[in-house]
């Protein structure tokens, strides 16, 4: 269904980012929808000047800050390419009107609002368990692609502990 929401009446804009070049910043409000064509982004909101990842994405992904795109209000999180990466860029106007046109678009549409609030869901268990080996375990087992994809100091932030800790984690 991706290739043929690609393949769709959508004007899609190519954008090439450069590493730590970022799509959306904090205060803005996010009218755009993004695929990921090669690379990978992280996203992210500040707390008390220190960076709190919260996702990622990567090759053959779809983001968007889904509180701003739903809301039409600012966010206060950050999407920012973690190396050269390649997106396709649409409007939320031209998303919108794609989605709108078909049943199945809509159901495509729903299936990925369902597993953003999963992956949310998990995320939020992760937050909840102290032990740094489980939430290593956990995002192991439900993203294995993620290690390839991103640097560890990114992947060490998003499970709340140190680069060294991961480092130690990985090994074992």
């Amino acid at each position: 269904m991706v290739e043929k929401l690609l393949q769709s009446g959508i004007h899609w804009e190519h954008k090439e980012c450069k590493r730590n070049e970022f799509l959306k910043i904090s205060g803005s409000t996010d009218t755009q929808i993004y695929y990921i064509e090669k690379g990978s982004v992280r996203i992210f909101m500040t707390d008390e000047n220190e960076e709190r990842i919260i996702r990622f994405g990567y090759t053959g992904n779809i983001i968007v800050s889904l509180d701003s795109f739903l809301s039409g209000k600012p966010s206060e999180l950050y999407i920012q390419a973690i190396k050269k990466t390649m997106v396709k860029v649409a409007s939320k106007k031209d998303f919108y009107e794609f989605i709108q046109a078909d049943e199945q678009h809509m159901k495509f549409w729903m299936n990925i609002l369902e597993d953003l609030v999963l992956q949310q869901l998990e995320r939020e268990k992760d937050l909840l368990i102290n032990a740094p080996k489980e939430r290593f375990e956990r995002v192991l087992k439900r993203s294995p692609n993620l290690f390839q994809e991103v640097p560890n100091k990114y992947i060490a932030n998003y499970l709340r502990m140190s680069p060294e800790t991961l480092s130690r984690l990985k090994k074992s």
